[in-house]
């Protein structure tokens, strides 16, 4: 069977089973993060770059989130510059779809992006993989841009962990930002711009529902 034709039948799965299903992952309630970054008073701009599967549906989520200024789809994580879409799903640069969240804290500091990220954006037990796409770029990360995203993302994912709120271990990557390239123009804004393509709906639209639900005095439906 051809990398298509498992694709589709991925989805189909995704679908005879519900959404839900291919993303189920979690014991219960995803806690907030205990530490996180100091929130100012005054707005001002950060950037947060995070793995979590097809950046369709990552950008789609962030987007919906306040105090987000934008989100760019790309690749982070490898060793090649100024990847291409088809470099990049080949698996041998090692990037990831990635996305580049550029935020106010003093609006939404970067412990909450966290919590949105493992509530609601994937299942950070999947390694190498998101519901129906395989591969090493569609691996979990968290890219860090400085001392204090490195810490947050680590003191998350163990406090997780003590907490046993999934019932396999996270398999979240926690690196070192070295790059981030983005992505070619036809897939930014992918899921706003094809809701009703077969994919989005089935994979990526309810991850905007659950963030409406889950989180909304987090969400903008800008």
């Amino acid at each position: 069977m051809s990398k298509i034709s498992l694709r589709m039948f991925a989805i189909a799965l995704c679908v005879l089973m519900g959404a839900s299903a291919c993303y189920a992952g979690s014991t219960g309630a995803v806690p907030s993060a205990l530490l996180d970054e100091t929130q100012p008073a005054a707005p001002t701009k950060e950037t947060a770059v995070l793995a979590g599967g097809c950046f369709w549906g990552v950008q789609a989520v962030f987007q919906h989130v306040k105090g987000v200024i934008s989100a760019t789809s790309g690749y982070a994580g490898g060793s090649v510059k100024n990847p291409d879409y088809e470099t990049v799903s080949s698996g041998r640069t090692g990037h990831a779809e990635s996305v580049e969240i550029v935020y106010d804290p003093s609006q939404v500091t970067y412990g909450k992006l966290l919590w949105i990220f493992f509530s609601v954006v994937h299942d950070p037990t999947e390694l190498n993989r998101q519901g129906p796409d395989e591969g090493t770029q569609y691996r979990s990360a968290i890219f860090y841009t400085n001392d204090v995203q490195k810490h947050v993302a680590e003191a998350y994912i163990a406090q997780l962990e003590q907490a046993h709120v999934f019932k396999h271990k996270i398999v979240t990557q926690v690196a070192e930002l070295k790059g981030f390239y983005p992505a070619e123009a036809y897939h930014q804004n992918y899921a706003a711009l094809h809701p009703t393509d077969t994919y989005i709906m089935f994979n990526d639209a309810p991850k905007v529902a659950n963030l409406k639900k889950g989180f909304p005095e987090m969400y903008t439906g800008k």
